[in-house]
């Protein structure tokens, strides 16, 4: 059946609106980073000399170098990254997504890096025990897994895994912006047991990863049906 050419003019015009538009998501995911962003910038100038505007921390102030790279590289991370989940600015400007991923991959090594290095060198935190020594290591491993596999996959012209990895790598690195809200919530229900503090630490990035799996399965599925549609077509055109 022929298509009115009345109607094709609409459908071009609301995919150019589309394509012109930034979206809501890459700024929903800066303002959920925006309170520890705040405060990693407040600890910034208190390292740098300046007034004491959060609780003192020795252990921060006794070796500032990794609490530097980690706060710079997070905040960078998170603003950058959030851009790159905006399938229109990919179209519009695919020069700048690959160069913005390849500065991407560095900041995210070095907040992943420096996050274990922390954990493992840092005296204990006060407030947390065990499970959260354990939670550190384990997704702070999975951070810089992540994006070492999505870039071999970028490498290879794997464009799904590529998205996939990065996806997951920045969904644990938001985990300090879900954290402001299951720690708030967890204390307020439960207390603030050291128990408490390392499921609700928990609970934020285990949160972040099943969102970004839901993500992930979305648009992958469209994608499943339209490669079975084609392979099917191809059997029957054969046959």
């Amino acid at each position: 059946m022929t298509v009115p050419a009345a109607a094709r003019p609409t459908r071009s015009t609301r995919s150019a609106g589309s394509a012109g538009s930034t979206g809501w998501v890459p700024f929903a995911l800066v303002a959920l980073v925006l309170i520890p962003a705040v405060a990693g910038s407040l600890r910034l100038v208190e390292l740098a000399g300046g007034p004491l505007l959060l609780p003192a921390n020795p252990r921060m102030t006794a070796s500032p170098a990794p609490v530097v790279v980690h706060i710079v590289c997070a905040v960078a991370y998170a603003a950058l990254g959030a851009f790159q989940f905006s399938a229109a600015l990919r179209r519009r400007r695919p020069g700048w997504h690959r160069l913005a991923g390849r500065v991407l991959v560095v900041l995210g090594l070095g907040v992943a890096f420096s996050a274990l290095w922390m954990t493992l060198f840092y005296p204990r935190q006060p407030g947390t025990g065990e499970l959260a020594y354990v939670f550190r290591l384990a997704f702070g491993s999975g951070m810089a897994a992540s994006i070492i596999l999505g870039f071999a996959a970028i490498r290879r012209g794997d464009v799904g895994r590529h998205r996939a990895w990065m996806t997951r790598a920045y969904a644990l690195a938001l985990g300090a912006g879900t954290q402001t809200f299951t720690l708030g919530l967890g204390h307020a229900v439960l207390g603030t047991s050291d128990l408490v503090t390392d499921l609700m630490l928990g609970a934020g990035w285990a949160i972040n990863l099943a969102v970004a799996e839901y993500v992930i399965r979305r648009h992958r599925g469209p994608r499943t049906r339209r490669r079975r549609a084609a392979a099917a077509t191809a059997t029957v055109g054969s046959s």
